[in-house]
């Protein structure tokens, strides 16, 4: 009896002892983790997408503004073609290259450019009504219904003759003819003139009193030319053969100033124009006297 009673505690204890342990949880450390930057893995490179260069546009160079731009179009003014010399701008505007050189400054007179404007006209002068001419008036043939073939025939003939009778110019000139042969290209709207026919040596003689403008053969068609600038007119004499007036020399009306030749010519023969101070070719043969 007493020997039961002390053993009870004692199975009591183990058995609280055996439970304890049973319950209790083992623990496991926890792996350490290294968070350094060594140890961490290396991220994959990106590679930078290419750059797209854009060149910056280019500079843009303005067209050089030409001289006398503001007066392109304007009546006196003319703005340079290509092809186009001093000479030649001059004898289709009724005005020597001198004159042109000095209106408009120019340091070099064989250099021009496309597209400049030059004056072509004098400082102040009136352009809308360049060298008026007086030419006669044309008869009016009647009308047809009324007019007999015989009234017809009369006006015909009246209509010729006042049409080879001399024509009266502006400011008083009175021109001759430059040279005796006969007229074997007449004016017409491709023609600025008429050539006379003759032979080598032949005189020329300037049509009316004058200043010589030019003296020279850079003009292709003419020849060896002369141009005499007149009170309101400009006369051309080209095909020369000898040269006897030097320019900006006075000549006067029926002076010898050239020699009759065949420079760029297929012939012996004169060509003669008129020009009016605007540069308009005028028909010679209504501003000359009968032969």
């Amino acid at each position: 009896m007493t020997l039961t009673l002390s053993f009870r505690p004692l199975v009591l204890a183990l058995a609280t002892l055996l439970l304890s342990a049973c319950t209790t949880s083992v623990r496991v450390p926890a792996p350490v983790e290294d968070r350094s930057t060594s140890a961490r893995a290396p991220s994959p490179v990106k590679s930078a997408p290419p750059q797209v260069v854009v060149p910056a546009p280019a500079a843009t160079q303005e067209t050089p503004v030409k001289a006398g731009q503001e007066n392109a179009g304007t009546p006196g003014y003319y703005t340079v073609q290509r092809g186009d010399t001093l000479t030649r701008i001059g004898l289709d505007h009724g005005q020597g290259w001198r004159d042109l050189v000095r209106w408009n400054n120019l340091s070099n007179p064989d250099v021009i450019e496309v597209g400049q404007v030059l004056r072509v006209a004098p400082p102040g002068a009136s352009v809308e009504t360049p060298g008026v001419v007086v030419r006669p008036m044309q008869p009016q043939a009647p009308s047809t219904a009324t007019t007999s073939e015989k009234e017809a025939e009369a006006v015909k003939e009246a209509a010729k003759e006042q049409a080879n009778k001399p024509n009266l110019a502006s400011n008083g000139m009175q021109f001759i003819w430059p040279t005796q042969g006969r007229v074997i290209s007449k004016f017409d709207a491709s023609n600025k003139g008429i050539e006379i026919a003759g032979k080598k040596g032949e005189p020329i003689l300037a049509a009316e009193a004058g200043k010589v403008a030019y003296v020279g053969e850079s003009l292709r068609g003419y020849g060896k030319l002369i141009l005499i600038k007149h009170n309101g007119y400009l006369t051309a004499y080209g095909h020369n053969d000898k040269f006897l007036v030097k320019e900006d020399q006075m000549v006067t009306k029926g002076q010898k100033i050239a020699e009759m030749g065949n420079t760029d010519a297929d012939g012996f023969k004169l060509k003669f124009e008129i020009r009016d101070t605007a540069g308009k070719a005028l028909n010679p043969v209504a501003l000359l006297p009968n032969r």
